[in-house]
């Protein structure tokens, strides 16, 4: 639990500096959350095609 909330702090704080330097985020926030989706999938669906081989 502790990881999630460092994660997000670290995010959150990420975001107002971005606001106070005027940057735009690198990807349009739909993107970003799709490739963040598929980093977290494609982690978790290795251990599970290991399991299924065994």
């Amino acid at each position: 639990m502790k990881m999630y909330l460092i994660s997000l702090a670290v995010g959150l704080l990420v975001g107002v500096l971005y606001y106070i330097l005027n940057v735009k985020s690198p990807a349009p926030p739909l993107v970003a959350l799709c490739g963040l989706l598929g980093m977290v999938v494609g982690e978790q669906l290795i251990p599970v095609i290991k399991n299924l081989m065994a």
